[in-house]
């Protein structure tokens, strides 16, 4: 070469280290190999927490398996199950600053062009797995037939409390629309637009009939989806301002910042409180073997499709087009997962699915503007139990579904999961509307809020696991589509400057090589053949 390379401590004039003889990095002691005890001990404190909620999961279970037979009664059991109600209610006070505050500063850093780019596939892609979820319930249930029991139909004693009162689908899809433009932001924080009926007697000539007359009224139960659509629009419209908004914008960003913190604390209290959360389930349960032995087969289809669609379906989309390993990815989302499966409320479980899937790599202006908006309107689970579920009463009613309503199922339930509340039994209250879009009978809706405790568990694992998937898609298109402005800004650039000057003449690369070089460079540039060349 005729480049002149000095070496100083093992080090070449262009930064990287020389190997020496023996093998070894100039300026570096070989390292010993790290014993397996003590890379076992880096390894669990590196992975404490998820150990953490795993174990909580398993120990509750066990301990609510012993507490059982203590035989404790309803006050005992509400006192036995505290630690557990603190933190959903630690969950449930971080939900909207997190929400509110994550969403306007990601809507106000992210530019309105890729604001509609990140927005259309994230709804593309939530629309897409929900319909699928719909299909694998519908198939499920057909192969399945969990309805199809040999006897008299399953009843169980006390399941008729509870059940919603039956909406007409036009009713329904109105109050989403309501909901979305909250009259009060400060009532959307806890309460949300519903449709009631009155009754009204019609005297004819002859005979008389039942009108129902539609009226509204403010139910408990928090308008995330209004909380949504008002802070993206907001800020929008922060970002519009220019300089006049730059001083909101940092305070939410703030906000956002601390709120996160907040986060970080109770992560480390979730594993404890999951533990009683699961442990007072277990406690309460009455007749376990009477559950599964007259609604065993729905329980086990539902479940079965959760596991179909969350561990195949999801992590081959992923895989398709990240070319990724999803399960590497998923690895990370035990924590949130767990979570999700002991408070069975996916907004409850919002704040600990930002902090993992940041933490595997997602940008926080991505996971805190997608991820709000899948807990609201990404509700996988909840599409398969419903369609499973319709699917069920119609078979306990000897009731044949043709085509058109097997159609008008996977439609209904697609459409009014988006509705869906993020929070426990949020799914069966809208499972009435597919009962009515299809003309099923409602009252048969009291089996499935008998066993949704445990239905809906899955339901929650499967609706947050989707929207880490959502999140991790985005983040894959962000990073190719600026890979690909770079790319070619680098062209333009090279375009830019061969097309201002004269053509140049050829030259050797040697000789441009040794005229560069940086030792004893000649005070005259105008003769480069004077150089010294060092072998």
């Amino acid at each position: 070469m005729a480049e002149k390379i000095t070496i100083d401590d093992g080090k070449v004039s262009n930064g990287f280290q020389e190997p020496l003889a023996n093998g070894q990095t100039g300026g570096q002691q070989g390292k010993t190999p790290e014993p397996l005890g003590q890379k076992l001990k880096r390894l669990a404190l590196a992975n404490m927490l998820v150990i953490l909620t795993v174990a909580g999961v398993i120990i509750g279970v066990l301990i609510g398996l012993g507490v059982r037979s203590a035989g404790l009664n309803k006050v005992q059991i509400i006192y036995f199950g505290f630690p557990g109600e603190l933190l959903i209610r630690l969950l449930k006070m971080i939900i909207i600053p997190l929400v509110v505050c994550s969403l306007v500063s990601g809507a106000a850093s992210i530019d309105p062009k890729a604001l509609g780019k990140l927005g259309g596939w994230a709804m593309l892609f939530f629309l897409v797995t929900t319909l699928i979820a719909s299909a694998i319930g519908v198939i499920m249930a057909f192969i399945i037939q969990p309805g199809i029991v040999a006897g008299a139909k399953p009843t169980l004693p006390g399941a008729e409390d509870g059940v919603p009162q039956a909406k007409e689908v036009m009713d329904s899809f109105l109050d989403l629309i309501r909901n979305i433009f909250p009259s009060n932001l400060v009532a959307a924080a806890f309460q949300s637009y519903a449709t009631h009926y009155n009754l009204k007697q019609v005297n004819g000539s002859t005979n008389f009939t039942v009108e129902k007359i539609p009226y509204g009224k403010e139910v408990d139960g928090m308008n995330i989806l209004g909380l949504v659509v008002f802070a993206i629009v907001f800020g929008v419209a922060l970002r519009k301002l220019g300089e006049e908004g730059e001083i909101l914008i940092r305070f939410f960003n703030s906000f956002n910042e601390a709120t996160m913190v907040l986060v970080s604390w109770i992560m480390w209290y979730a594993p404890l409180g999951i533990m009683f959360l699961v442990a007072e389930k277990i406690v309460q349960m009455e007749d376990v073997g009477a559950l599964f032995t007259s609604l065993g087969k729905y329980i086990a289809c539902c479940m079965l499709g959760h596991f179909i669609h969350g561990f195949l379906v999801l992590p081959l989309i992923y895989f398709a087009i990240t070319r990724k390993n999803p399960y590497h990815f998923l690895l990370g989302l035990i924590t949130a997962l767990a979570t999700a499966f002991g408070t069975s409320s996916s907004s409850a479980t919002l704040p600990l699915m930002m902090r993992c899937v940041e933490e595997r790599g997602v940008s926080k202006h991505i996971s805190r503007f997608i991820l709000p908006i899948g807990a609201t309107v990404n509700m996988d689970g909840a599409a398969c139990f419903q369609c499973v579920a319709a699917v069920f009463i119609a078979q306990l009613n000897d009731m044949p579904l043709n085509f058109i309503q097997v159609i008008t199922i996977l439609v209904t339930a697609t459409a009014s999961s988006v509705g869906a509340a993020g929070i426990p039994a949020g799914g069966v209250l809208t499972l009435a509307i597919i009962l009515e879009a299809v003309g099923l009978p409602t009252n048969d809706i009291s089996l499935i809020l008998a066993v949704d405790w445990l239905v809906d568990r899955t339901c929650t694992v499967l609706n947050v696991e989707g929207d880490a998937f959502g999140a991790g898609l985005l983040q894959y298109f962000v990073d190719r589509t600026e890979s690909k402005k770079a790319e070619v800004a680098e062209l333009t650039e090279v375009r830019l400057d061969d097309a201002g000057g004269p053509a140049k003449p050829e030259s050797s690369p040697l000789l441009e090589k040794r005229t560069l070089s940086t030792d004893d460079a000649p005070s005259d540039p105008a003769t480069p053949c004077q150089k010294e060349s060092v072998m």
